[in-house]
């Protein structure tokens, strides 16, 4: 036998005369093939003796190749959030013939998702929701009614009205205590607000709390002629939803 340590032809046996190493037979992890000498790789197999198979010349090793996977899951991930996006966006949305525009709505029904900013992305989802809860078509409302709310929070800081939606889509969500709080922010800035007071007596009075509600509404009663010659954009959007919000003031002070 040849010696792979030294060269040494050697004599059948278990050691070489020369150096003394060992010819001991060990096994290929892989395929169980014996082997005597020093090979680093299995010839029946491939595999690299003691360690594991190498990667073929252009091939990927196995942290690329969860890369690749995952990049993919990405991918789909963004494209379900579209699909789930696109009645919203959709160029199709004004043509549809079984729903009519609610009055609550505003601007375009068709607006191409590229050209919006945060903002307007949340306007547009607030209009679906609310024509949704108009029709009381709840299918929608709960497929839609998450992503507004998260899409203003996404906008933040918010103007006013952007508020107002704000509390408004969180008090449809029965989350009366953040629905307050957007109120309140408005009412921190504009303390006679319209609107502003409207939805902060509606969460008090859902909370329990009808005494501070009933201040709320007594004041928004005080101060509506005075608000409403402001002219205030935010009240010719919604002139819709005051005479409701008089109503129940009205019904709760007196």
């Amino acid at each position: 036998m040849k010696c792979l340590a030294c060269g040494a032809i050697t004599p059948q046996g278990k050691f070489c005369s020369q150096c003394g190493r060992g010819f001991h037979a060990r096994k290929c992890e892989g395929c169980g093939e014996e082997f005597l000498g020093g090979e680093l790789y299995c010839t029946a197999c491939g595999i690299k003796l003691g360690g594991r198979k190498e990667p073929t010349p252009g091939g990927l090793s196995s942290q690329p190749r969860r890369s690749i996977v995952w990049g993919f899951v990405g991918v789909g991930m963004v494209g379900i959030i579209l699909l789930l996006a696109w009645p919203v966006y959709g160029p199709d949305e004004a043509a549809s013939p079984e729903r009519a525009p609610s009055p609550l709505t505003t601007g375009a029904s068709s607006v191409d998702l590229s050209s919006m900013t945060p903002r307007e992305a949340a306007d547009r989802l607030f209009n679906r929701v609310m024509a949704a809860v108009e029709q009381d078509d709840s299918t929608e409302v709960v497929q839609f009614l998450p992503m507004a709310i998260r899409a203003y929070e996404l906008a933040e800081p918010l103007d006013l009205d952007g508020n107002f939606h704000l509390a408004v889509l969180r008090m449809e969500g029965a989350r009366t205590q953040e629905g307050l709080s957007a109120a309140e922010d408005i009412l921190a800035a504009d303390p006679n607000h319209l609107l502003g007071l409207g939805v902060a007596a509606d969460a008090l009075l859902a909370l329990g709390d009808t005494a501070r509600a009933q201040v709320y509404y007594s004041r928004w009663l005080e101060v509506y002629d005075d608000e409403i010659a402001r002219e205030l954009p935010e009240y010719l959007t919604h002139a819709l939803m005051l005479p409701n919000m008089e109503a129940r003031a009205k019904a709760q002070i007196n």
